[in-house]
């Protein structure tokens, strides 16, 4: 599997108003990138807005994150490893080969052991969210040199499976029913991390809420979002925020 490091974009995106989208705002760029796409190479390396960035994905546990590719003032190149761990992907970088868990930003091996990529500021919505949200927002479209079936989701079948983990070795599984947690393990999760504090939203749990979970992290006020179009959390201000009716919006009160 291949990262892209050539990306192109478009206007228009041949895939459903359902699908994902991640999406990443510098400045006046915003640029959405199909997990549709992302799937089939995981990671693409751009420079936005003057920013050096890495958007991930890692299909098998869903997880989004953008990076900063800049560590010590050396700009990295990643790729994709073809390793797990913890069922996440790991990647790795050509500069030094070292190697970093997708969804920490962690190094796990090699010259930089031990220290963590910088997060950026991300959202994962529906395409169609993003085309009224950005009507001049730019989407990624298949690299020419690509194989992949682009308009076919690989994984809808895992994503609804009894199990968790690669899918061709059953050693490497594991079933639903061992999991010891309460909430299911492919729940969407949305993870925020303030100032070395960390803290998971279930999609669920948000919703059960009516949609609103207010919170404090890290010394910051949180508000947190559960919509058709996904989860979300902002700084909240001091302002208090409730349910409309339904799961299209919310209002301040």
């Amino acid at each position: 599997m291949l990262s892209i490091d050539d990306p192109f974009y478009s206007n228009s995106f041949d895939g459903d108003s359902s699908d994902e989208v991640i999406v990443v705002e510098r400045e006046n760029t915003v640029r959405a990138y199909p997990t549709r796409i992302l799937q089939n190479h995981e990671v693409v390396n751009e420079t936005l807005a003057g920013e050096e960035i890495a958007v991930t994905w890692c299909p098998l546990c869903a997880s989004a994150v953008v990076y900063d590719r800049r560590v010590d003032g050396e700009t990295l190149t990643f790729g994709v490893s073809g390793k797990l761990a913890d069922n996440d992907l790991v990647l790795y970088d050509r500069e030094t080969e070292s190697e970093w868990k997708q969804s920490s930003g962690i190094c796990l091996s090699g010259t930089y052991e031990g220290r963590s990529l910088t997060v950026l500021p991300a959202a994962t919505m529906t395409w169609a969210a993003f085309e009224e949200r950005f009507p001049d927002g730019k989407v990624l479209q298949p690299p020419e040199w690509g194989t992949a079936d682009y308009g076919t989701d690989r994984f809808v079948e895992y994503m609804h499976s009894d199990y968790v983990g690669p899918g061709g070795d059953e050693r490497l599984r594991t079933a639903i029913e061992d999991w010891p947690f309460e909430f299911h393990p492919k729940t969407l999760t949305l993870g925020v991390t303030i100032d070395g504090e960390s803290r998971g939203y279930p999609q669920a749990a948000v919703t059960a809420a009516d949609g609103v979970v207010t919170d404090t992290l890290g010394g910051t006020e949180l508000v947190v979002f559960a919509t058709e179009d996904g989860i979300f959390a902002y700084e909240r201000n001091n302002i208090s925020f409730e349910q409309d009716g339904d799961l299209s919006g919310q209002r301040v009160t």
